[in-house]
Protein backbone atom coordinates (compact mmCIF):
# COMPACT_ATOMS: atom_id res chain seq x y z
CA UNK A 1 0.00 0.00 0.00
CA UNK A 2 1.72 3.30 -1.12
CA UNK A 3 1.64 6.05 1.24
CA UNK A 4 0.71 9.97 0.72
CA UNK A 5 0.91 12.88 2.13
CA UNK A 6 -1.99 14.42 4.36
CA UNK A 7 -2.64 17.20 1.33
CA UNK A 8 -2.79 15.15 -1.48
CA UNK A 9 -5.29 12.92 0.82
CA UNK A 10 -7.16 16.00 1.40
CA UNK A 11 -7.26 16.33 -2.68
CA UNK A 12 -7.96 12.48 -3.58
CA UNK A 13 -11.13 13.26 -0.63
CA UNK A 14 -12.36 16.26 -2.76
CA UNK A 15 -11.89 14.57 -5.87
CA UNK A 16 -13.95 11.83 -4.30
CA UNK A 17 -16.48 14.23 -3.57
CA UNK A 18 -16.82 15.99 -7.08
CA UNK A 19 -17.00 12.36 -8.17
CA UNK A 20 -19.83 10.82 -6.22
CA UNK A 21 -22.03 14.50 -6.36
CA UNK A 22 -22.23 16.96 -9.34
CA UNK A 23 -23.51 19.76 -6.92
CA UNK A 24 -20.59 19.71 -5.21
CA UNK A 25 -18.64 23.02 -6.28
CA UNK A 26 -15.25 24.66 -5.27
CA UNK A 27 -14.65 27.80 -4.86
CA UNK A 28 -11.31 30.06 -4.40
CA UNK A 29 -8.12 32.16 -4.69
CA UNK A 30 -6.08 30.46 -7.27
CA UNK A 31 -7.17 27.09 -6.84
CA UNK A 32 -7.90 26.17 -10.52
CA UNK A 33 -5.16 26.27 -12.82
CA UNK A 34 -2.70 27.03 -9.62
CA UNK A 35 -4.09 24.16 -7.72
CA UNK A 36 -4.00 26.41 -4.48
CA UNK A 37 -1.16 27.91 -2.54
CA UNK A 38 -0.28 24.40 -1.20
CA UNK A 39 -1.28 22.36 -4.16
CA UNK A 40 -4.53 20.79 -2.74
CA UNK A 41 -6.69 21.34 -5.51
CA UNK A 42 -4.14 20.48 -7.88
CA UNK A 43 -5.12 19.13 -11.14
CA UNK A 44 -9.18 19.15 -10.39
CA UNK A 45 -10.26 21.84 -12.51
CA UNK A 46 -8.25 20.38 -15.48
CA UNK A 47 -10.40 17.57 -14.74
CA UNK A 48 -13.67 19.04 -13.49
CA UNK A 49 -13.48 21.99 -15.80
CA UNK A 50 -13.60 25.75 -14.83
CA UNK A 51 -17.25 25.68 -13.83
CA UNK A 52 -17.32 23.00 -10.52
CA UNK A 53 -13.52 24.78 -9.81
CA UNK A 54 -13.36 28.16 -9.54
CA UNK A 55 -10.63 30.94 -9.20
CA UNK A 56 -12.59 33.45 -7.51
CA UNK A 57 -11.38 37.50 -7.14
CA UNK A 58 -9.37 38.06 -3.91
CA UNK A 59 -12.54 38.79 -1.59
CA UNK A 60 -13.08 36.43 0.78
CA UNK A 61 -16.69 38.08 1.64
CA UNK A 62 -17.83 37.50 -1.65
CA UNK A 63 -16.37 33.74 -1.81
CA UNK A 64 -18.73 32.90 1.12
CA UNK A 65 -21.42 35.63 0.38
CA UNK A 66 -21.83 33.30 -2.71
CA UNK A 67 -21.81 29.99 -1.17
CA UNK A 68 -24.48 30.81 0.82
CA UNK A 69 -26.74 31.65 -2.34
CA UNK A 70 -25.39 28.40 -4.11
CA UNK A 71 -26.25 26.21 -1.10
CA UNK A 72 -29.65 27.90 -1.18
CA UNK A 73 -29.96 26.74 -4.44
CA UNK A 74 -29.02 23.19 -3.31
CA UNK A 75 -25.16 23.26 -4.14
CA UNK A 76 -22.87 22.05 -2.00
CA UNK A 77 -19.86 24.67 -1.94
CA UNK A 78 -16.56 24.14 -0.71
CA UNK A 79 -14.80 27.41 -0.09
CA UNK A 80 -11.29 27.58 0.47
CA UNK A 81 -9.15 30.23 2.88
CA UNK A 82 -6.05 30.97 1.13
CA UNK A 83 -4.43 31.24 4.94
CA UNK A 84 -5.76 31.02 8.20
CA UNK A 85 -5.44 35.27 8.83
CA UNK A 86 -7.30 35.81 5.42
CA UNK A 87 -10.52 34.61 7.15
CA UNK A 88 -12.00 37.58 8.99
CA UNK A 89 -13.27 39.45 6.11
CA UNK A 90 -15.98 36.74 5.84
CA UNK A 91 -15.91 36.50 9.07
CA UNK A 92 -18.99 38.64 9.10
CA UNK A 93 -21.18 36.48 6.34
CA UNK A 94 -19.79 33.09 8.18
CA UNK A 95 -20.96 33.86 11.28
CA UNK A 96 -24.47 36.02 10.36
CA UNK A 97 -25.19 33.84 7.28
CA UNK A 98 -23.67 31.05 6.98
CA UNK A 99 -24.18 29.62 10.60
CA UNK A 100 -27.72 30.65 11.18
CA UNK A 101 -29.48 30.46 7.90
CA UNK A 102 -30.77 27.00 8.91
CA UNK A 103 -32.07 27.94 12.11
CA UNK A 104 -33.75 31.30 11.37
CA UNK A 105 -35.66 29.33 8.77
CA UNK A 106 -37.30 27.00 11.06
CA UNK A 107 -34.99 23.62 9.52
CA UNK A 108 -36.66 24.79 5.47
CA UNK A 109 -33.01 26.08 4.45
CA UNK A 110 -29.98 23.96 4.56
CA UNK A 111 -26.59 25.23 4.87
CA UNK A 112 -24.18 22.64 3.43
CA UNK A 113 -20.94 24.99 2.93
CA UNK A 114 -17.72 23.54 3.72
CA UNK A 115 -14.87 26.26 4.63
CA UNK A 116 -11.04 25.04 4.40
CA UNK A 117 -8.84 27.13 6.35
CA UNK A 118 -4.51 25.71 6.39
CA UNK A 119 -4.28 27.04 9.98
CA UNK A 120 -1.08 26.84 12.63
CA UNK A 121 2.23 27.95 12.70
CA UNK A 122 5.76 25.96 12.13
CA UNK A 123 6.03 26.85 8.61
CA UNK A 124 8.09 30.40 8.99
CA UNK A 125 5.32 32.39 7.78
CA UNK A 126 5.24 36.34 7.69
CA UNK A 127 2.33 37.76 9.26
CA UNK A 128 -1.23 36.87 9.26
CA UNK A 129 -0.17 33.15 7.68
CA UNK A 130 0.09 31.25 10.91
CA UNK A 131 -3.13 32.02 12.95
CA UNK A 132 -4.90 29.69 15.22
CA UNK A 133 -8.39 31.04 14.88
CA UNK A 134 -10.56 27.79 16.11
CA UNK A 135 -11.71 29.29 18.91
CA UNK A 136 -13.71 32.07 17.18
CA UNK A 137 -15.20 29.82 14.84
CA UNK A 138 -16.29 27.05 17.70
CA UNK A 139 -18.06 29.65 19.82
CA UNK A 140 -20.24 30.15 17.22
CA UNK A 141 -23.93 28.49 17.66
CA UNK A 142 -24.40 26.90 14.15
CA UNK A 143 -20.94 25.69 12.70
CA UNK A 144 -19.20 22.68 12.97
CA UNK A 145 -15.46 22.73 13.81
CA UNK A 146 -13.40 19.85 12.75
CA UNK A 147 -9.74 18.77 11.76
CA UNK A 148 -7.75 16.31 10.84
CA UNK A 149 -4.42 15.33 12.54
CA UNK A 150 -3.30 12.72 9.83
CA UNK A 151 -3.74 11.59 5.89
CA UNK A 152 -6.40 8.93 6.48
CA UNK A 153 -8.77 10.94 8.42
CA UNK A 154 -7.93 13.74 6.24
CA UNK A 155 -9.22 12.13 2.95
CA UNK A 156 -12.63 10.61 5.27
CA UNK A 157 -13.35 13.94 7.09
CA UNK A 158 -13.25 16.00 4.22
CA UNK A 159 -15.28 14.23 2.34
CA UNK A 160 -17.99 13.88 5.30
CA UNK A 161 -17.86 17.24 6.14
CA UNK A 162 -18.60 17.76 2.07
CA UNK A 163 -21.73 15.49 2.78
CA UNK A 164 -23.14 17.09 5.70
CA UNK A 165 -25.83 19.33 5.53
CA UNK A 166 -24.48 21.84 8.31
CA UNK A 167 -21.78 24.06 7.99
CA UNK A 168 -18.07 23.11 8.21
CA UNK A 169 -15.36 25.03 9.00
CA UNK A 170 -12.59 22.31 8.21
CA UNK A 171 -8.96 23.82 9.35
CA UNK A 172 -5.80 21.70 7.78
CA UNK A 173 -2.46 21.89 9.49
CA UNK A 174 -0.54 23.63 7.32
CA UNK A 175 2.68 22.16 8.81
CA UNK A 176 1.32 18.45 8.48
CA UNK A 177 0.46 18.63 4.85
CA UNK A 178 3.45 16.50 4.11
CA UNK A 179 3.41 13.98 6.98
CA UNK A 180 2.93 10.20 4.97
CA UNK A 181 1.19 7.53 5.97
CA UNK A 182 -0.86 4.87 4.23
CA UNK A 183 -3.94 5.23 2.67
CA UNK A 184 -6.35 2.53 1.45
CA UNK A 185 -9.48 4.30 0.11
CA UNK A 186 -11.36 1.26 -0.34
CA UNK A 187 -11.20 0.79 3.80
CA UNK A 188 -14.12 3.03 4.62
CA UNK A 189 -13.61 5.02 7.97
CA UNK A 190 -14.27 3.54 11.48
CA UNK A 191 -15.01 6.63 12.93
CA UNK A 192 -17.99 9.34 12.31
CA UNK A 193 -16.99 12.93 11.26
CA UNK A 194 -17.71 14.41 14.83
CA UNK A 195 -16.41 11.21 17.18
CA UNK A 196 -12.70 11.39 18.73
CA UNK A 197 -9.93 8.75 18.14
CA UNK A 198 -8.07 6.92 20.88
CA UNK A 199 -4.59 6.97 19.32
CA UNK A 200 -2.63 4.95 21.84
CA UNK A 201 -4.11 3.53 25.12
CA UNK A 202 -2.72 4.45 28.67
CA UNK A 203 -2.99 4.24 32.17
CA UNK A 204 -1.35 7.09 33.79
CA UNK A 205 -2.38 10.16 32.06
CA UNK A 206 -4.67 11.63 28.81
CA UNK A 207 -3.08 13.89 25.92
CA UNK A 208 -6.02 15.56 24.47
CA UNK A 209 -4.62 17.57 21.66
CA UNK A 210 -5.93 17.87 17.32
CA UNK A 211 -4.79 18.74 14.44
CA UNK A 212 -0.97 19.93 14.54
CA UNK A 213 -0.42 19.23 18.36
CA UNK A 214 -1.52 15.11 17.18
CA UNK A 215 2.29 14.39 16.19
CA UNK A 216 3.66 16.11 18.94
CA UNK A 217 1.71 14.89 21.47
CA UNK A 218 2.20 10.84 20.12
CA UNK A 219 6.10 12.09 20.37
CA UNK A 220 5.76 12.96 24.00
CA UNK A 221 3.68 10.04 25.06
CA UNK A 222 6.94 7.70 23.17
CA UNK A 223 9.26 9.96 25.69
CA UNK A 224 7.34 9.57 28.60
CA UNK A 225 7.55 6.21 28.20
CA UNK A 226 11.20 6.10 28.62
CA UNK A 227 10.22 7.15 32.12
CA UNK A 228 7.82 4.35 32.97
CA UNK A 229 4.98 6.67 32.13
CA UNK A 230 1.70 5.38 30.10
CA UNK A 231 -0.12 8.07 28.43
CA UNK A 232 -3.12 7.69 26.76
CA UNK A 233 -3.38 10.19 23.54
CA UNK A 234 -6.57 11.03 22.18
CA UNK A 235 -6.96 12.88 18.89
CA UNK A 236 -10.32 15.27 19.28
CA UNK A 237 -10.68 15.14 15.70
CA UNK A 238 -13.85 17.74 16.44
CA UNK A 239 -13.59 20.92 18.27
CA UNK A 240 -17.34 21.89 17.77
CA UNK A 241 -18.91 19.43 18.99
CA UNK A 242 -16.62 18.09 21.18
CA UNK A 243 -17.08 14.43 21.20
CA UNK A 244 -17.50 14.25 25.39
CA UNK A 245 -18.45 10.57 25.80
CA UNK A 246 -14.58 9.15 24.61
CA UNK A 247 -13.61 12.18 26.59
CA UNK A 248 -14.90 11.26 29.60
CA UNK A 249 -14.43 7.44 29.02
CA UNK A 250 -10.60 8.43 28.91
CA UNK A 251 -10.56 11.17 32.00
CA UNK A 252 -12.09 8.01 34.20
CA UNK A 253 -9.46 5.69 33.16
CA UNK A 254 -6.59 7.46 33.57
CA UNK A 255 -7.84 10.41 36.25
CA UNK A 256 -4.94 12.93 34.51
CA UNK A 257 -5.24 15.09 31.48
CA UNK A 258 -3.49 17.86 30.01
CA UNK A 259 -5.12 19.30 26.80
CA UNK A 260 -2.64 20.76 24.12
CA UNK A 261 -3.05 23.35 21.40
CA UNK A 262 -1.50 26.08 19.30
CA UNK A 263 -4.61 28.60 20.13
CA UNK A 264 -4.26 30.63 22.86
CA UNK A 265 -4.68 29.59 26.58
CA UNK A 266 -7.31 31.87 27.89
CA UNK A 267 -10.98 30.87 26.20
CA UNK A 268 -9.15 28.23 24.04
CA UNK A 269 -10.68 24.60 23.73
CA UNK A 270 -8.76 23.32 26.38
CA UNK A 271 -10.71 25.39 29.00
CA UNK A 272 -13.74 24.01 28.14
CA UNK A 273 -11.91 20.79 28.39
CA UNK A 274 -11.16 21.49 31.45
CA UNK A 275 -14.52 22.69 32.54
CA UNK A 276 -16.66 19.80 31.21
CA UNK A 277 -14.51 17.16 32.56
CA UNK A 278 -14.22 19.12 36.31
CA UNK A 279 -18.15 18.92 35.77
CA UNK A 280 -18.50 15.26 34.95
CA UNK A 281 -15.47 13.83 36.09
CA UNK A 282 -14.60 15.80 39.65
CA UNK A 283 -14.58 12.52 42.06
CA UNK A 284 -12.38 10.58 39.32
CA UNK A 285 -9.91 13.22 39.26
CA UNK A 286 -6.68 13.13 40.86
CA UNK A 287 -4.99 16.25 39.69
CA UNK A 288 -6.54 19.14 38.40
CA UNK A 289 -6.65 19.53 33.94
CA UNK A 290 -3.76 21.00 32.62
CA UNK A 291 -2.86 23.30 29.45
CA UNK A 292 -0.43 23.46 27.21
CA UNK A 293 -1.10 26.12 24.73
CA UNK A 294 -0.01 28.95 22.62
CA UNK A 295 0.27 32.40 24.55
CA UNK A 296 -1.99 35.20 25.27
CA UNK A 297 -0.48 37.87 22.50
CA UNK A 298 -0.85 37.91 19.06
CA UNK A 299 1.38 35.61 16.64
CA UNK A 300 4.72 36.48 17.27
CA UNK A 301 7.44 36.88 14.26
CA UNK A 302 8.87 33.92 12.68
CA UNK A 303 11.87 34.00 14.54
CA UNK A 304 9.95 33.86 17.83
CA UNK A 305 6.97 31.39 16.73
CA UNK A 306 9.61 28.27 17.98
CA UNK A 307 9.34 30.07 21.49
CA UNK A 308 5.60 30.77 20.83
CA UNK A 309 4.13 26.89 19.88
CA UNK A 310 4.13 24.00 22.11
CA UNK A 311 6.58 21.93 21.55
CA UNK A 312 7.54 18.27 23.21
CA UNK A 313 9.38 19.93 26.04
CA UNK A 314 6.44 22.06 27.18
CA UNK A 315 4.27 18.96 26.90
CA UNK A 316 6.65 16.58 28.53
CA UNK A 317 6.60 19.67 31.29
CA UNK A 318 3.04 19.42 31.57
CA UNK A 319 3.17 15.72 32.46
CA UNK A 320 5.57 16.28 34.76
CA UNK A 321 3.19 18.90 36.44
CA UNK A 322 -0.32 16.83 36.38
CA UNK A 323 2.08 13.71 37.62
CA UNK A 324 3.43 15.72 40.38
CA UNK A 325 -0.04 15.85 42.28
Amino acid sequence: MAKTTLGKAINAGLRAAMEADPKVIMMGEDIGKLGGVFRITEGLQKDFGEDRVIDTPLAESGIIGTAVGLAMRGYRPVCEIQFDGFVFPAYDQIINQVAKMHYRSAGKIKMPVVIRIPYGGGIGAVEHHSESPETLFAHVNGLKVVTAGDPVDAYWMIQQAIASDDPVIFFEPKRRYHEKAELDESVPPALKLHQAKVLREGTDATLFCYGPMVKTCLQAAEAAAEDGRNLEVVDLRTISPFDLETIFASVKKTRRAVVVHEATLSFGPGSEIAARVTEECFYHLEAPVLRVTGYDTPYPPSRMEEEYLPDLDRVLDGIDRVMGY
